[in-house]
């Protein structure tokens, strides 16, 4: 499989993103019902989108989290909570960006996302800190 200059940028950047767990994450496309899928959200996402200039890395991912509590979608949302710990926001920061999106979508996505997502990501950020 020839792999594109877009693919290969996408995953340099889910590797500054998250690097203990980025190749599993697109690995796991693999075995999936579709297995493409992996490829084109590396290409796409990552490799056209996330390496546009105009904002940092670091900037992009706050953004992310902001939409995805927006959306209330608590799937994705910690993954990028993780990437955005990773690249130097604090979790006072993050809290702060996930507050500011009730206003737009809401107590309960804020409620799911805050007290659930977050909750869970800084526990156990701070739990394998701990063991260190």
């Amino acid at each position: 499989m020839q792999t594109s200059e877009n693919y290969k940028k996408g995953l340099e950047v889910l590797e500054q993103i998250d690097k203990d767990n980025y190749e599993a994450i697109v690995n796991s496309f693999k075995e999936s019902v579709a297995p493409d899928l992996g490829t084109l959200a590396v290409e796409f996402n990552y490799g056209q989108i996330f390496s546009r200039p105009g904002l940092d890395l670091k900037s992009r991912l706050l953004a992310t989290v902001a939409g995805l509590t927006a959306l209330g979608n608590t799937e994705q949302l910690k993954f990028y909570i993780n990437g955005a710990l990773n690249v130097g926001w604090t979790q006072e920061e993050i809290i702060e960006v996930m507050m500011q999106m009730i206003i737009y979508s809401g107590f309960p996505n804020g409620l799911n996302t805050i007290l659930t997502v977050a909750s869970e990501v800084f526990a156990e950020r701070n739990e394998k800190q701990a063991v260190k």
